[in-house]
């Protein structure tokens, strides 16, 4: 059973942290090499729950259809990518969270719209759901377009949320990427990413993300 009332005296910045990662995990696990019908439906839902709810349970906290809706949209996510599995953001955003102890789901915030825009360039026709699922037009809008839309969407969300723009403000350096890319390679999470990606591709994403 879940109780939307738990969910009421979250801080502002843990209902941030925890609704971004919920979205993560929903992304990832659509468009992850392990997806599959089950997971999709699961990460199409809490895609559309998210991008409505989740600025609503920020401003009015104790909105509880949308503490409700955001509690089942975090559960859907959770069965698409514990069976799907998940992407370079979160291969990338443990090793920041390892190195600052920075709140996971504020750094997935940051990055998630720099690996979108990554991983659309190998398989763009696959975030044509997810962004029709956020509510973005997709009718004869080109795939990459789409992507494109949707990355800014989640940046819009994360403003809207109060979350930084950059790695930088939340202490990382760009001296730390060497060893941040380096260790997001051996992270299980990278397995599944859509898209092959080397050593490079990985310092110049985080340094995108600066």
């Amino acid at each position: 059973m879940i109780d939307p009332r738990l969910l009421t005296t979250m801080p502002e910045w843990l209902n941030a942290a925890t609704g971004l990662d919920a979205l993560t995990h929903a992304i990832e696990a659509f468009v992850s090499r392990a997806h599959n019908p089950l997971t999709d439906n699961h990460a199409l839902y809490a895609v559309k729950l998210i991008t409505g709810n989740l600025v609503r349970t920020q401003v009015q906290p104790k909105n509880v259809t949308a503490r409700l809706a955001m509690a089942q949209a975090a559960l859907e996510a959770g069965m698409a990518f514990t069976n799907a599995i998940l992407g370079a953001t979160h291969a990338m955003s443990h090793q920041v969270g390892g190195l600052l102890d920075a709140p996971h789901g504020v750094v997935n915030g940051v990055l998630l719209p720099h690996v979108i825009r990554f991983n659309a360039e190998a398989w763009p026709e696959r975030f044509v759901a997810l962004g029709a699922a956020a509510g973005l037009p997709t009718a004869g809008v080109p795939p990459r377009e789409v992507a494109g839309q949707l990355a800014d969407l989640v940046r819009a969300l994360a403003d809207d949320l109060g979350v930084p723009k950059s790695l930088a403000s939340l202490g990382v350096a760009g001296d730390d990427v060497p060893v941040l890319a380096r260790t997001t390679l051996k992270d299980a999470c990278m397995a599944t990413n859509p898209r092959d990606v080397g050593l490079r591709d990985v310092e110049q994403l985080f340094r995108e993300a600066l």
